[in-house]
């Protein structure tokens, strides 16, 4: 009876994880699997847009080039610093919040 959980699948738990589970557990690990879900999203797009954009941005002087795989390790050191401020701000203020009703 979780939302969600939708025919012809229903409630699809193949390896058990929700067997062991109480409610605050299943919904802490539902709200995991959503935010991977986003990243992993985020991470295609952005990759996408490596590939694409290559060269031929004003972001650096246009000097990153190459794969989308090789660009992150050319960002000046600066710049991926706080690229994980940023992240570890989000997820900071999302630890804090927590599961709330949608």
């Amino acid at each position: 009876n979780m939302p969600g959980a939708l025919a012809p699948m229903g409630f699809w738990d193949p390896l058990g994880f929700a067997e062991k589970a109480d409610e605050a557990a299943l919904k802490k690990y539902r709200e995991a699997e959503v935010t991977h879900g986003r990243v992993a999203m985020l991470a295609v797009i952005g990759f996408l847009v490596g590939e694409k954009v290559e060269g031929s941005t004003f972001l650096f002087d246009s000097q990153i080039s190459g794969s989308a795989i090789d660009q992150f390790p050319q960002v000046p050191v600066g710049y991926d610093l706080l690229i994980v401020a940023f992240i570890g701000a989000a997820e900071f203020y999302r630890s804090k919040v927590g599961w709330v009703d949608p």
